[in-house]
């Protein structure tokens, strides 16, 4: 059953600081740092694309995750919060899964990766995370729009910091910048880069 996802992410410049932060305010560390490898899937026409939806294979530690995402019927209440439809379920056999996706026309179109430390509010059990990428860290809170902000009061994070662009517009937006060729938002393709001056 598709559930409404409701997120916002901002950047973080020190990871080990924000962490120490999550402690003093009394979020409940659910995993540690652990590595995260992500592929979308599509077809060679990019259907999925086209009507604005996602088809993801997640490898998070030893889970494999089937999510699929979509735009919701209804614009949101508030264009500060990405909101998606949201069907997931975990997989025994994501290797099998690819196969599968192969044998039905879908593709890997694309691949991210990030060490991502997840944490539970004690209070709402809303979650935020922080995501160590290539090419940057950001946080993401993922709870009800008051929760969301209420939280970044007590972060201290100026709401205007925040951003609703996923990591593959992210990653868009950091080749322009950069000039680099990667295809693919993978800490082997952006290390072996020559990095700007």
């Amino acid at each position: 059953m598709a559930i409404a996802e409701i997120e916002l992410k901002f950047p973080v410049a020190d990871a080990l600081a924000f962490s120490r932060q999550m402690h003093e305010l009394d979020f409940q560390l659910i995993t540690p740092p652990t590595f995260e490898s992500n592929t979308l899937y599509d077809t060679s026409a990019r259907t999925l694309r086209e009507q604005k939806q996602l088809l993801r294979l997640r490898q998070y530690g030893e889970v494999w995750t089937l999510t699929h995402k979509a735009q919701p019927p209804a614009e949101s209440d508030s264009a500060r919060y990405k909101v998606r439809l949201e069907t997931e379920t975990q997989l025994a056999n994501g290797p099998a899964m690819a196969e599968i996706f192969a044998q039905l026309g879908y593709l890997p179109v694309f691949r991210y990766e990030k060490f991502r430390t997840e944490w539970a509010d004690p209070v709402s059990g809303h979650h935020l995370v922080l995501d160590e990428t290539p090419i940057g860290i950001w946080a993401e809170l993922e709870g009800s729009p008051e929760w969301i902000d209420a939280t970044l009061t007590r972060l201290g994070v100026d709401a205007a910091i925040c951003i609703t662009e996923s990591y593959g517009r992210l990653f868009l937006a950091w080749k322009e910048r950069t000039g680099s060729p990667v295809e693919h938002l993978t800490f082997g393709a952006i290390q072996l880069q020559p990095q700007p001056v």
